[in-house]
C-alpha cells in the first residue's frame, strides 16, 4: 500500500527549527541577553571591587562594600564581593541562565544541544554549586548589613535626611531580600524536609510564603541584579562628581 505524505507548507517551521513552547522569543534571544547583561555585569563589578577603594558619599554606602572592612592595602570590597558571588553563581536560577546562555547546555527548552560527552552532573569543576545553602548563609548576614545602611541613608549630619540615594538604597534592599529569601535553599529549610506540614503549622506558614517569593524568583534575580548595579553606580556618580550634590539627594 502507498502511503504519501502531505508537503510542509511555506509558512510552517523547517522541523530541526523547534520552537520553545513557553516563549515566542527565538531560540537565541535569551542566551544572547544572559550572556551580555552578565557579561557587562561582570566587567564593571571587577572595575569596582579591583580597581577602587571608595564606595561611600555621605551618608550613602555602595553596596559593594557593605559591610565596611579596611585592612591594610586589600580593596575593601575583596572582603564583601565573595559573598554574593558565590549566591549568584551557585543559584538555581542562575545555574539555568548561565548553562542556557554560555554552554548552550541547552540554550532553550525543547532545542537540541551540541554533541557532548558522558553527562557527569554536578561534579568535577561544577561541585562548587554544591555549596550554595553556605553561600546562602553568608548573604542573609549581608542583607542585614545593608538594611542597615539604607536605614543609616535616611539620617545625615546629625539630622532625618530623604534624598534620591536614600530610596534606591532602600529599594535595592528589598528586592535583594526579595531575592534572597525566595531561594530555593531557603524553601528547602523552610518547610522541604517536612513530610507532615499539619504537624509543623508554622514551618508549613513560613514555606508558604518563602514559595511566594520563589515563584517568581528568576524576576527577583533581575531585578535585584539591576538595583545593585543602579545603587553603585548613584554613589560612584557622586563620588566622582558625575552627579551635581544638592539636598535632593
Amino acid at each position: 500500500m502507498a502511503v504519501t505524505q502531505r508537503a510542509a507548507s511555506a509558512s510552517e517551521p523547517h522541523p530541526s527549527a523547534v520552537r520553545n513552547p513557553y516563549s515566542v522569543l527565538p531560540n537565541w534571544a535569551y542566551p544572547a541577553i544572559v550572556v551580555t547583561v552578565l557579561s557587562l555585569f561582570g566587567i564593571y563589578a571587577a572595575w569596582v571591587v579591583l580597581l577602587n577603594t571608595q564606595g561611600r558619599f555621605g551618608p550613602y554606602l555602595s553596596p559593594f562594600y557593605s559591610p565596611e572592612i579596611r585592612v591594610w592595602l586589600i580593596p575593601p570590597a575583596l572582603w564583601v564581593a565573595w559573598a554574593p558571588l558565590a549566591f549568584r553563581a551557585t543559584c538555581y536560577y542562575y545555574r539555568k541562565a548561565y548553562f542556557r546562555g554560555f554552554l548552550w547546555h541547552p540554550r532553550s527548552c525543547a532545542v537540541r544541544e551540541p554533541e557532548r560527552g558522558t553527562y557527569r552532573g554536578e561534579t568535577r569543576l561544577w561541585a562548587f554549586n554544591n555549596l550554595h545553602r553556605f553561600a546562602f548563609y553568608a548573604t542573609v548576614l549581608q542583607v542585614a548589613f545593608l538594611w542597615y545602611d539604607a536605614g543609616a541613608a535616611f539620617w545625615g549630619n546629625g539630622a532625618p535626611h530623604a534624598g534620591l540615594g536614600s530610596v534606591i538604597l532602600l529599594v535595592n534592599v528589598i528586592c535583594l531580600s526579595g531575592y534572597t529569601f525566595g531561594c530555593h535553599a531557603f524553601r528547602h529549610l523552610a518547610g522541604g524536609s517536612v513530610d507532615c506540614f499539619s504537624c509543623h503549622r508554622a514551618r508549613h506558614r513560613l514555606w508558604k510564603g518563602v514559595t511566594v517569593l520563589n515563584v517568581r524568583h528568576d524576576r527577583w534575580a533581575w531585578v535585584s541584579l539591576f538595583t545593585v548595579w543602579l545603587a553603585d553606580l548613584y554613589v560612584r556618580g557622586l563620588l566622582f562628581g558625575v552627579i551635581p550634590h544638592g539636598a535632593w539627594n
